[in-house]
């Protein structure tokens, strides 16, 4: 059964690899609770929350890069 598993994770690695990015995000000592706290009042993810508070700021500030 545990074999299972590790292939699991290794494929969803291997999917999450191709399709996605990875961003690392540095804050201050309390600001991740405060980010999960506002997230978890917002019924999201902190994931989510992030997302979405980069693309209202993208959105708002039209900064937008242009498309090739």
């Amino acid at each position: 059964m545990e074999q299972q598993g590790k292939a699991s994770t290794r494929a969803k690695d291997k999917y999450n690899a191709a399709n996605y990015d990875q961003v690392k995000l540095w804050v201050k000592k309390g600001d991740k609770e405060r980010i999960d706290a506002a997230a978890k009042a917002a019924d999201m993810s902190r994931n989510a929350f992030i997302l979405e508070a980069v693309e209202e700021k993208i959105n708002r500030e039209g900064k937008e890069p242009p498309q090739e």
